[in-house]
């Protein structure tokens, strides 16, 4: 039990902080056992209540779990040991195809539209007490969501999907509670849910999204709340299909009081049509962020939701950040009137690369997975060595690992970086890391 490290501290702060220093620096590792808190109480000369007091903020924080008389452990990937971490540096002469950024040359150029926004704010700038949702961005962005037949609901701007999804979960959730995520799913959610003292449980899932029967297990066994990706799914490509959708909102309406959140991050780059599941619950939200189709550094997405939702996130956003810069809501309402995007043909640039390199794995006997978006997930049987064996090759990869909760081993590729004729070549490094592979979804 913790080896040589020994665990220092008066104050519940003080040893919570020393226990958490030390899995940082990786003195404590994952599923180290921490001692029962009578016998630290002991140790240190503190009261009992004092560790347990550390123990329950270490716990809220994501860095260790307890299962009862089992005891407190480190978890297996504490909140602060960041999935981004988990990587491949490139070296010079290695196409790094890891990153999951979007092609730049895809994206628009944002000098007009910043232009327009600063005159406008020239001519009356956005003072305290003001809207938080600029007027124009917000008719825009109701207008989108009822194309796409996404349920009426009052709608905020927040500072990114991820910034959005963590708001949507914190006013709702309690440290302890469980998540339903997609596995494999998108690393930085699984990190968020972490390190807000949440547990993920994991859902499998295929081409067409979340499987219904593991998704009702995940909510029949407690998980509060569900996060689902309708298209582009990171790792896999995964769209929700108007079949699925229709098997997920009959799992849906048997649980009303889930959370549901959908991230529809893949607006504006994926011509799969959208598929709604918000509706058979009582709370919801639906997330579109812009950082794919017209760039990360914008930091903008709009969400929708019931209301009690939505005005739970306005309301904890105006103590805080209080709004999204106006300057930034109106080049993004500029982006969106005049057409900077012409969203059929990115998804079609897209969709080009991307199918491309899985008809040519096809052809290598291997089966890989994208469906949309601009990544292909590939099922490996040993992760670290396809890793390794594909850098020696020539080409960077996502480990699988950044994605997983416990479906098996597999590597991300994002095609942004790719031309056509790379696709041979990079197929070719691929299949000769992996084998023939029948089946159809990732567990």
């Amino acid at each position: 039990m913790l080896g040589d490290y020994r665990i220092e501290g008066r104050r519940a702060a003080d040893i919570s902080a020393n226990v958490e220093r030390a899995v940082g620096s990786g003195k404590l590792a994952p599923g180290e056992l921490l001692p029962p808190m009578r016998e630290l109480a002991v140790e240190l000369g503190v009261n009992p209540n004092t560790v347990a007091a550390a123990y329950r903020i270490l716990r809220e924080r994501g860095v260790i779990e307890t299962s009862g008389r089992r005891g407190s452990r480190v978890r297996h990937r504490p909140a602060n040991t960041h999935r981004e971490l988990i990587r491949v540096e490139a070296p010079e002469g290695v196409r790094d195809v890891s990153t999951g950024n979007p092609d730049p040359a895809l994206l628009p150029p944002l000098g007009e539209a910043l232009a327009e926004a600063a005159a406008r704010a020239a001519e009356g700038p956005v003072l305290y007490g003001s809207s938080a949702v600029d007027s124009e961005l917000e008719r825009m962005a109701r207008a989108a969501f009822d194309a796409d037949h996404v349920p009426a609901g009052p709608l905020a701007v927040t500072s990114g999907s991820l910034d959005a999804i963590e708001r949507v979960l914190s006013a709702h959730l309690r440290p302890g509670d469980e998540v339903a995520v997609e596995d494999p799913g998108w690393g930085s959610l699984l990190d968020l849910i972490s390190a807000l003292g949440l547990r993920a449980v994991p859902v499998a899932l295929d081409d067409d999204g979340p499987l219904p029967e593991d998704t009702d297990r995940a909510l029949r066994q407690g998980a509060r709340a569900l996060v689902v990706t309708d298209r582009a799914q990171n790792p896999t490509g995964a769209a929700v299909s108007a079949a699925r959708a229709r098997e997920l909102r009959a799992v849906l309406a048997s649980h009303p009081h889930v959370l549901l959140i959908e991230d529809d991050h893949g607006h504006g780059i994926v011509d799969l049509p959208l598929h709604p599941l918000a509706g058979g619950t009582d709370h919801w939200a639906l997330v579109r962020s812009v950082a794919k189709a017209y760039g990360p550094d914008l930091r903008l997405a709009v969400l929708t939701g019931d209301a009690v939702t939505v005005d739970r996130v306005r309301g904890r956003q105006r103590l805080g950040p209080g709004w999204v810069s106006h300057v930034l809501q109106r080049a993004v309402a500029h982006l969106w009137r005049t057409g900077a995007v012409d969203a059929a043909a990115v998804a079609g640039s897209y969709g080009h690369r991307r199918e491309a390199l899985v008809r040519a794995l096809r052809d290598r006997g291997v089966v890989a997975h994208g469906r949309s978006g601009m990544n292909v997930w590939l099922p490996v049987p040993d992760e670290t060595g396809a890793v390794a064996r594909l850098l020696q090759a020539g080409w960077a990869v996502a480990p699988g690992a950044r994605f997983r909760v416990s479906s098996p081993p597999g590597v991300r590729l994002t095609v942004s970086p790719l031309s056509m004729d790379d696709i041979g070549p990079v197929a070719d490094a691929l299949a000769s890391v992996t084998g023939p592979d029948s089946t159809g979804r990732y567990d």
